[in-house]
């Protein structure tokens, strides 16, 4: 991947316009899942760090999401983004209907699915491979860290060898994978977030999303750390970010850089909200240090 000085990481963003040859955009569906760590299989209250609405609170329905968008993009494709909660969490015949009814949708491009690594049972991934034989899409899998310790703290339910297994399943199906891994939980460093890092890299993925750690209001882990912070500052986040950059070989999609929380329940960091800075913060100092994505790996 080549890189220029107004482009220095391979965003999804530029792969989609390589594939469709227009912006798309994601249009974040809640398609009223629930998740296996709220409604009793595995646990109550969901990981510790998760909001109310299940990291969807800019979910809604696909004419509202265009409608909401059109403006801004009024010529843009448009991907279904089922996001909100456990989205392979349900009878085979439900997710079914859901799907192909968003994929029917004349204004439908694509799908992106989000999921837990320990909800693809074979019927479910039977049935993403035959709509990837059809449809764009790609699966994207909470794993948030490798390590075991804040798995089980955090209440995720999960183990690293659940998200082993659906990347060999999913891998061997041709579907592609994005992993999200979140940076600044509770008690891990740095270098617990580099072997994360490292792990999914060189996993096989296709994409991957960093999220800052954001406290918020509805979520257990408010009430039980109410003045975790996870940075600092925006400064310190950054130079992280830029050192994780220089890490993720450059065929990697990078899809986030930061989180995604509305202002009137975040708690913290304060400035978090702030997403548009961030991310121009980290593109200068991408610029400043001129360096790149997949500049490590150089060396």
């Amino acid at each position: 991947m080549k890189f220029t000085d107004s482009q220095r990481f391979y965003s999804v963003n530029n792969f989609l316009k390589e594939q469709f040859g227009k912006k798309m955009i994601k249009l974040s569906i809640e398609a009223g899942f629930t998740c296996p760590n709220r409604d009793g299989k595995l646990g109550y209250g969901g990981c510790k760090f998760c909001s109310s609405g299940g990291s969807g609170e800019l979910a809604s329905d696909i004419p509202s999401q265009i409608n909401l968008l059109s403006d801004k993009w009024p010529n843009a494709g448009h991907l279904a983004y089922f996001q909100s909660h456990t989205n392979t969490y349900a009878p085979i015949d439900v997710l079914r209907s859901k799907y192909y009814a968003a994929l029917s949708h004349p204004c439908i491009e694509g799908i992106v699915i989000a999921t837990r690594p320990d909800c693809l049972d074979d019927q479910i991934l039977d049935l993403l491979a035959e709509m990837n034989k059809d449809y764009f899409m790609w699966i994207e899998l909470g794993l948030q860290t490798i390590h075991e310790n804040t798995l089980t703290k955090m209440n995720i339910g999960y183990h690293l060898a659940d998200y082993d297994k659906a990347i060999f399943e999913l891998s061997r199906r041709n579907i592609r994978t994005v992993t999200h891994l979140i940076l600044g939980l509770p008690e891990e460093t740095e270098r617990d977030m580099f072997d994360s890092l490292h792990y999914v890299t060189n996993s096989g993925i296709f994409g991957i999303k960093l999220h800052l750690m954001n406290i918020v209001s509805t979520s257990p882990l408010y009430k039980e750390m109410p003045n975790y912070v996870s940075f600092d500052s925006l400064d310190s986040y950054v130079d992280l970010v830029v050192a994780m950059l220089e890490e993720i070989p450059p065929d990697i999609t990078i899809h986030r850089l930061t989180g995604d929380v509305p202002r009137n329940i975040l708690i913290s960091p304060e400035w978090s909200y702030k997403k548009r800075t961030i991310l121009n913060a980290i593109n200068k100092e991408l610029r400043t240090r001129n360096t790149y994505q997949g500049a490590k790996l150089d060396i």
